[in-house]
Order: C-alpha cells, then sequence, then structure tokens
C-alpha cells in the first residue's frame, strides 16, 4: 500500500492483508464507497478493480418523485443491487427545467417533460445533466419518446381532431434542430399513444410494439423510414406484450393467460396468468424465440395488484442484465429479473421502496434503469451531488 509522508512524498509498504483479501472484503464494499477508496493509492485503486470482478456493478434502479403541486419538486433515490441499498441522490433539482410539465420516461433510459411551451430531457444516469430546447412543431398530449444514437424521437401521441395524429419530429442532439419526417404507419392511427404501446430503443433503431395484438413496427432514425409490422407471438396464449433491449438482445415479456389442462381452450379458473420472458431471435420475418425465465406466480400478484388482468398495469425498464418490471400506479414493489451473462435462465426478485421514502406514493413516480459504475460516481460526487444510504 502507498502512504503520503510528512514530505508529501508517495512510498510503497507491503499490506497488511494479501491483496486477495483485500479484494474480497472490498468485494462486499457499497458501490459509492469505493469512490474514495480508489482514490487513496495506486495499490487500493487496483484492489478495487481486481474487486469489481468479484462482485461485478449491476444496473441500478433510479426512481424519480414528482410532487403534483407546485412546485412540482422532484426527489431522486436510487437502488444499487450490487450492494442491495438505498440512496437518495441531492444535487441540483431538474424542477428548474421541467416547469409546471410532468416528468415522462419510456424506454427508462430518457427523462423528458413536455409542454407546449419547452422539451426538456436528460440522458445521463444521475440526471445530472438537463437540457431545455424549443418544443416540437406539432404538438400532441402524449407521444412516444425514445433516443437512439444522437437523435430523439418524438412520434404519434395527437389526438384525433389534430391535422397529423401520427406527426413524427426528430431533435437532432448534434444540430440541435427539429426535423419533421414520414409519420407513423396507418396501422397506428388507433393505438399511437404511450398507453398503447410499448417502446423500446436499440440496433440504432427505435421500436413500438401495439400491446395488445404483439404487432411492432420499427423506425429508423437516420434513414428516416419505417419498417414493418411483425408478428412477435412466442405463444398463441399471449395476449399483451412489452419489448426492450437487453445487453443489445431484444427480449419480449409476454402476459399470457394459463389454460386448464383439461381444457386448453379454456383459461384456467384457478392458474391466473403468468409472465413470461423471450429473448427474439434472428430477423423479424424469421423469428426465432428462447424462453428466459418465469416469473413465480405470487410475485406477479404482488406487483399487478387487484387491478385489471392487462399488462398497462405493469411497465419495464431494463440495462445490463437487469430487468425491472412494476406498477406505475402503485410502484411499492418492483420485481426483478437478473439474466445470465451466457443467456441463460434468469434469477427473480423483489425490491419494496423503503418506508422512509414513502414520499414517492403520494406524488408521480418515474423509473429509470442504467449502468452506474466508479466513473459515474465520481463525476457524480465532482459535481457536488450527496449520495446519503
Amino acid at each position: 500500500m502507498e502512504v503520503q509522508t510528512e514530505n508529501s512524498q508517495v512510498d510503497e509498504v507491503e499490506l497488511p492483508l494479501p491483496g486477495e483479501v483485500v479484494e474480497l472484503v472490498l468485494s462486499y464494499v457499497p458501490l459509492v464507497d469505493l469512490v474514495s477508496a480508489s482514490h487513496v493509492s495506486r495499490s487500493w485503486c487496483s484492489s478495487v478493480s481486481s474487486s469489481l470482478l468479484l462482485n461485478r456493478p449491476r444496473p441500478w434502479l433510479i426512481i424519480h418523485c414528482q410532487t403534483t403541486r407546485p412546485p412540482y419538486a422532484v426527489t431522486v433515490h436510487a437502488f444499487d443491487p450490487r450492494s442491495r441499498l438505498w440512496m437518495d441522490l441531492q444535487h441540483r433539482n431538474p424542477s428548474a427545467d421541467l416547469g409546471s410539465t410532468l416528468l415522462r420516461s419510456q424506454s427508462g433510459r430518457l427523462l423528458y417533460a413536455l409542454s407546449p411551451c419547452h422539451f426538456s430531457f436528460s440522458l445521463d444516469p444521475l440526471g445530472l445533466s438537463w437540457h431545455r430546447v424549443s418544443p416540437p412543431f406539432v404538438w400532441r398530449p402524449d407521444p412516444i419518446v425514445a433516443a437512439a444514437g444522437s437523435r430523439i424521437v418524438v412520434a404519434g401521441g395527437g389526438c384525433d381532431f389534430d391535422d397529423d395524429p401520427l406527426a413524427v419530429e426528430i431533435y437532432d442532439l448534434e444540430e440541435r434542430k427539429w426535423e419533421s419526417c414520414d409519420t407513423m404507419p396507418s396501422a397506428l392511427r388507433d393505438c399511437s399513444t404511450s398507453a398503447c404501446l410499448s417502446v423500446a430503443a436499440g440496433r440504432g433503431r427505435i421500436y413500438v410494439a401495439e400491446k395488445l395484438s404483439g404487432e411492432v413496427h420499427s423506425f429508423d432514425p437516420e434513414a428516416k423510414e419505417w419498417h414493418g409490422p411483425y408478428g412477435l407471438r412466442p405463444d398463441r396464449n399471449i395476449h399483451c406484450s412489452l419489448i426492450d433491449f437487453l445487453n443489445n438482445r431484444m427480449i419480449l415479456i409476454g402476459l399470457t393467460n394459463v389454460r386448464d389442462r383439461d381444457s386448453p381452450s379454456h383459461p384456467s379458473q384457478n392458474g391466473g396468468q403468468s409472465l413470461k420472458i423471450w429473448e427474439v431471435l434472428g430477423l423479424f420475418s424469421e423469428s426465432e424465440y428462447r424462453e428466459i425465465s418465469e416469473m413465480p406466480r405470487e410475485l406477479l400478484k404482488e406487483i399487478k395488484g387487484d387491478g385489471p388482468s392487462i399488462i398497462s398495469s405493469i411497465s419495464v425498464c431494463s440495462a445490463g442484465d437487469m430487468v425491472y418490471l412494476y406498477n406505475p400506479s402503485n410502484p411499492e414493489t418492483v420485481a426483478w429479473c437478473m439474466v445470465a451473462a451466457d443467456g441463460g435462465t434468469g434469477e427473480w426478485g423483489s425490491i419494496r421502496i423503503p418506508a422512509n421514502r414513502q414520499g414517492c406514493h403520494a406524488g408521480r413516480t418515474v423509473l429509470s434503469c442504467w449502468n452506474v459504475g466508479v466513473p459515474e460516481l465520481e463525476r457524480a460526487l465532482a459535481n457536488s451531488v450527496s449520495v446519503l444510504s
């Protein structure tokens, strides 16, 4: 280990414990505490890096709670699954950028607020930086919004009496301007709002899936072209679908009615519903599927609650190897599925928002999921962000 002497010189001394033991101990230390440990010396920095190989960081669940009354303040909480630790992130309040508009997120990796006066958004894992720009040319109350590369796509969401309810506009982050392009496919006219569609961004494209039919359309922001529809139905009993990306692999989350063994054509009176995750393999025109895992029935019932048996009561956000599923109207319990790195089966668990963060339930709650490591936390602390456990 290196120590600082009175002459401000760095000397090398032997570690009091074998390096392997130090690395093992550090692998149990919360990620946020490893930031300061990595700055003790070069030896400590090396030990911290090695400890992250023993217990690697996993995508954080970030919860943004916004009050429903002026000044519409936003508080931010984070869950680190590696350390199983809840934290409060205290930094410059994004409310100044949002004004009186509601905070939203559809793909779990883009926070935004849209009003007729402005469009505010953040692509930062911990919400450190926000951008406030002019709104799209066409106002729509409930569009789909997603980011692909250096472009943000705002599509559909207009009212039937609007001139163009399927309008599509792209904001170029490099050019810093809006550009109109071809409208959404006419097949989406009756379901172009975010409530009816599941949105995912990956492989340089935006994908939208109609939750009830499972039909998927893709949009290429660079070519400004729509493709599809493609039918995603690994199980004919799926009646509601969600899509997302996991390590650049598309996944399909399907809610099915469990059929009675004695009468396969009828839903089981006792079996209820099941939720499964599949990986979508190959091209859409020749899609194949690999079942990853099925959510335990008790966990599905817990997050879905007593509401209608439709997947609109469940939302998804994911990153890396973690999938988080929750009920937007009552996110007290969040289910997670950790998919094996080799593409194997998934391990399930759940998170309950602690009682000291129950303020989230009194207002609007938006969840996002990000890969957060030591570099991201170093940047946050350098920007005067307080991370309180």
